[in-house]
Parts: C-alpha cells; structure tokens; sequence
C-alpha cells in the first residue's frame, strides 16, 4: 500500500469522496475519557467549507459530551470496498432553524417529530485532521492481490493510505 499524503484542497476532496462513498461513522466523544462514548450516526451533508453535518438528539449523551470537551473522532469504514477514514475535528452543537431544514429528510422522522421537535440539534464537525486507507479495486480484486503477493513474494499495490493536512 502506497502513502499518499493530501494538503488543503486535495485533502479535503479525498475527504468529501471517503465520507459521501460510506455515510455512516462512530463518533467518539468523551475522549478525554475512560471509556469514550462512540454512537453510529448518519453523515446529512459536507458543506463547502468541509465541515460535517449530523442531526441528533439536543439531550443526547454525545451532545451533552460535545458541550464539556468538542474534541470528536468520526471512524468511517466500508469493509465491502476496503475504503476507511478516521477524522478528528471539533464539533459544535447548532440548533438555528434554517439549518435544522436544510439537514432534515422524511428519514428522520423516525428519530425527530419534524423540525419544529424540541429536542432537535446539528452536529458540525470541522475537521482538523484525518488518516486515510484507501483500495484502488474492491475488495475481492484487493484481496486476489493479496493472495498472489504472498504466494510469489512480490509485493502488490493494493491501495494508498495517508494523511490528509486539513
């Protein structure tokens, strides 16, 4: 696996293309301690400053956490096409009603009473570093790959990994 290590705009496409590709991470919050709290959460959107956008429960653990430390970490994997990215950024809990309309889908409906529900929140995560693994084929092909490397010895491109300078 090769490294390939992305600055600004670059970074932040290979970001935008990781996250849109998987939709759903574990945000990790309580950092600071033992242990962290991690829920999977839906990723709604990535705007054009690269931020990350989320909706969640206003009394929610990880809200309540993201008020005492913002410091999160988002984990996204796609083990189906060996596509992975772990985020750190800070987040931020927004409640303004344009942004709450914006995010909103039917889905949500599910979790939220529309977007008049009092206890409806945006997480914004502005990334501030993240680490990437990334195939160049799927899962099958990477795994061939992998196969006839450690039958012949020869080593196999498989894919790249880096880091991305946000």
């Amino acid at each position: 696996m090769s490294t390939e290590n992305l600055e600004y705009s670059e970074a932040r496409k290979k970001l935008k293309s990781l996250v849109d590709d998987i939709k759903t991470c574990m945000m990790v919050t309580n950092i600071g301690s033992k242990p962290v709290d991690a829920i999977p959460m839906t990723t709604k959107k990535i705007d054009t400053e690269g931020n990350i956008w989320f909706l969640s429960g206003l009394n929610s653990d990880h809200n309540t956490n993201i008020v005492k430390d913002n410091d999160v970490q988002l984990l996204y994997s796609d083990v189906k096409d060996f596509e992975f990215i772990s985020i750190f950024g800070k987040a931020a809990i927004v409640t303004e009603k344009d942004i709450l309309e914006d995010l909103y889908s039917k889905v949500d409906d599910t979790w939220f009473r529309g977007t008049d529900d009092p206890n409806l929140s945006a997480i914004k995560v502005n990334p501030e570093e993240a680490y990437y693994w990334d195939t160049k084929s799927n899962k099958y092909v990477s795994l061939f790959k992998m196969g006839v490397s450690a039958i012949t010895g020869d080593q196999k491109d498989i894919g790249e990994k880096g880091k991305l300078e946000l």
